[in-house]
């Protein structure tokens, strides 16, 4: 089938690849040139495994991108909406969809075979109905479900792994306004049918699920973090331990015929830890609440997920601080930069505020990651500095933090080993064993 995607995000980069990995034409739309031509060249313009891969193998064949979207949806059977919507405070901003279905509606002005639209952006329930259908209407001068179909099919990537989830998806969610859109839906994802199971409804309900999908794991993280900040008042108890019995319950973990044990991959988020970050949790998790109450529906769970998510960064500062008694000339590292490991994106990343905090009580920081340097040098405070390697971070520091589970921070403790005196570890993802450093500190304990 011949798809256009517009947005060359990650979201739209990623769907655009794997679409062409799996047979499919796929064209790319994005306003940016220097963006397009870096795709074009079968270059990935920012870090995701296995993509770099993907666009060399299809670049200039199943996959293209380009910056004219009319050229792009009449040669395509299906275009995909895959722009960004972020929260401003008090909604989301659709700007960006709606500049996309305006532009897709007149491009349909010209074509007079049936085609679908598909939001794929994380919308709010009812946008994709009322705002995105009337815009197509409205620029087309035509009627959807008689000439065009209108459909919503939330993604499901988590950034540093969303090559694998888009190819071995554990669902696909399809959303329609008329038949057809959804029978196009079920024609493009057929590839993966034999084995992932298939949700077909509304477009609002597709819409909600996304969201619901998203803040279950953000309340699963702050509902660890509010058990672990319990721990560390209480004495004796270490919020590590406390979750590894609860992962051990029969919802969690079960065994197989050959009696393996497996659990259930939901446990990374019920961890204790120094906040979550990135595109989707902190934006979706503001963006619900800010639609429920609108909506009259009061939602003080989520909230609370807010809050408590809000305060880890300055509860892990804390525990600097009560180490040391003053942060002022401390030497300090901070390891992990980006929101979460195998990504160089930073959004709402945890060690924003901490290394502000840090560097507003007078402590000097060396900041390190394997990826999310360069985007660090553009969100930190000038005084902070950016060693070439984690033994230089790490060298001559009175303390070490770990924000972010980065793999090659497993050799910390042998770093650390070497250090005379040994700096202080604080751990802020309960990443390394107590026992393997001299010094630890870990959230939670």
């Amino acid at each position: 089938m011949k798809i256009s995607v517009v947005g060359a995000g990650y979201v739209g980069l990623v769907s655009g690849a794997c679409f062409a990995q799996v047979g499919h034409e796929s064209v790319i739309v994005d306003l940016d040139p220097v963006r397009v031509d870096q795709i074009n060249s079968g270059e990935a313009p920012f870090h995701e495994r296995g993509l770099n891969e993907i666009l060399r193998r299809h670049a200039g064949g199943a996959l293209r991108a380009t910056t004219d979207l009319r050229s792009a949806v009449l040669e395509s059977d299906v275009t995909f909406i895959a722009v960004g919507t972020p929260f401003d405070g008090q909604t989301i901003d659709l700007e960006q969809v709606r500049s996309a279905a305006r532009s897709i509606g007149v491009a349909l002005r010209e074509k007079d075979d049936f085609h679908v639209v598909i939001v794929k952006s994380t919308v709010v329930p009812g946008t994709t109905d009322e705002v995105v259908l009337p815009l197509l209407e409205e620029a087309s001068g035509k009627r959807a479900g008689q000439h065009f179909g209108v459909g919503m099919n939330p993604e499901f990537l988590t950034e540093g792994v969303a090559v694998e989830d888009f190819m071995l998806p554990d669902r696909v969610v399809i959303g329609g306004a008329d038949e057809l859109t959804v029978r196009v839906q079920q024609q493009i994802y057929s590839p993966f049918f034999s084995a992932v199971p298939v949700v077909v409804t509304n477009n609002r309900t597709a819409e909600m699920i996304k969201y619901a999908s998203n803040l279950v794991l953000a309340t699963l993280i702050s509902f660890s973090n509010e058990i672990g900040n319990l721990c560390s008042k209480l004495g004796g108890v270490d919020a590590a331990d406390v979750m590894r019995g609860v992962h051990l319950a029969r919802y969690f973990t079960s065994r197989t015929p050959d009696q393996r044990t497996v659990t259930a991959p939901i446990t990374a988020f019920l961890w204790p830890g120094c906040g979550y970050g990135g595109s989707c949790l902190p934006k979706d998790t503001k963006a619900l609440l800010a639609h429920g109450v609108a909506s009259g529906a009061k939602m003080p769970l989520l909230e609370a997920v807010i809050d408590t998510n809000a305060g880890q960064p300055a509860r892990f500062v804390a525990m600097l601080e009560e180490a040391f008694g003053s942060l002022h000339g401390l030497e300090v590292a901070v390891l992990g930069l980006s929101f979460k490991e195998d990504t160089d994106d930073m959004r709402e990343s945890p060690a924003i505020p901490i290394i502000r905090s840090l560097v507003a009580h007078g402590a000097r920081v060396a900041a390190f990651d394997p990826m999310a340097m360069t985007a660090a040098r553009r969100l930190l405070p000038d005084a902070v500095e950016y060693p070439e390697t984690l033994e230089a971070a790490v060298n001559g520091r009175q303390a070490v933090m770990i924000v972010t589970r980065w793999d090659e921070f497993r050799r910390v403790p042998f770093l650390v080993a070497k250090c005379s005196p040994p700096p202080l570890v604080l751990d802020g993802r309960r990443f390394l064993e107590p026992s393997t450093v001299k010094r630890y500190s870990g959230i939670g304990r």
